[in-house]
């Protein structure tokens, strides 16, 4: 896998590929070779490197929220009783069980961590609440904000 002085090198037809892909996933060799200007066996070659080398991590589909009954979207601050390592542990392994976190992060500044969930409606977000993230280990305090309208999202990074 590349280290972070070497995921710079990455040339232009690289950074191309790698565009496409995170436009379209499901791009056919042929499809992508065509778009990069390269031969189908050469663009193979560079996706196939690109993703031994832990570039490209993996493949999903990315699902519609709404379209799958979940119309709400919260980023939650959860604040730990302590800082322990075995505390950590045990929170950061819970959170990790959890299907419905869709991310967690450990965070630096007045809080421990940022998670964020999807839910149905207002009845669904006090459950996950009262019955999952207050049952987390360790949780001393939870503070919710609810997104109104999504005015940006995206999963593509610049390269």
């Amino acid at each position: 896998m590349r280290d972070i002085k070497n995921a710079l090198q990455l040339d232009a037809i690289d950074r191309h590929i790698l565009a496409e892909l995170q436009r379209d996933g499901k791009l056919s060799n042929v499809e992508l070779a065509q778009r990069v200007h390269l031969s189908p066996s050469a663009c193979l070659r560079r996706v196939r490197q690109l993703e031994e080398e832990g570039v490209i991590a993996q493949y999903v589909a990315l699902l519609n929220p709404k379209a799958v009954g979940q119309h709400g979207t919260s980023f939650t601050i959860i604040n730990l009783e302590t800082m322990s390592n075995q505390l950590l542990g045990a929170f950061e392994q819970a959170v990790r069980d959890e299907p419905r976190v869709l991310d967690c992060y450990y965070v630096a500044g007045s809080n421990d961590y940022l998670i964020r969930f999807a839910y149905r409606d207002a009845e669904d977000l006090e459950r996950f609440h009262t019955e999952v993230l207050m049952h987390l280990p360790g949780v001393a305090r939870s503070n919710s904000m609810l997104v109104l309208r999504t005015v940006k999202k995206t999963t593509a990074l610049a390269v």
